[in-house]
């Protein structure tokens, strides 16, 4: 059974950090790709980063130099470091995982119905 278990979020003012973590039991990191996504209320989710097998990334433009997006293999965690965060950053964070298909790193965090393995998600709050 594959378990992925979010962790990390909360509520912070403008300006603020977070780190999510998403551990994964049953389920083996090193040979995955995985992403981060948000939704928030009203809105469509969204694709916030992702990261192949060989450490490739992709960024929404939105969080380019604010997040990171990295694991550990050895711990089977993934990462998601926010730094400066906005009001417009609200949001259920949910992570992902699946095999690497055939297509590029970019495309899979655009596209989440790739996917086959997702979280229940953390909420991100963050006030003005």
């Amino acid at each position: 059974q594959v378990q992925l278990v979010e962790s990390g979020g909360g509520s912070v003012q403008a300006g603020g950090s977070l780190r999510l973590s998403c551990a994964a039991f049953g389920y083996a990191y090193s040979s995955s790709c995985m992403g981060w996504f948000r939704q928030a209320p009203g809105k469509e989710r969204e694709g916030v980063a992702a990261i192949d097998s060989d450490g490739s990334t992709s960024y929404a433009d939105s969080v380019k130099g604010r997040f990171t997006i990295s694991k550990d293999n050895a711990k089977n965690t993934l990462y998601l470091q926010m730094n400066s965060l906005k009001p417009e950053d609200t949001a259920m964070y949910y992570c992902a995982a699946n095999h690497c298909p055939r297509k590029s790193i970019a495309t899979m965090r655009r596209t989440p119905v790739i996917f086959g393995y997702w979280g229940q998600g953390t909420q991100v709050t963050v006030s003005s």
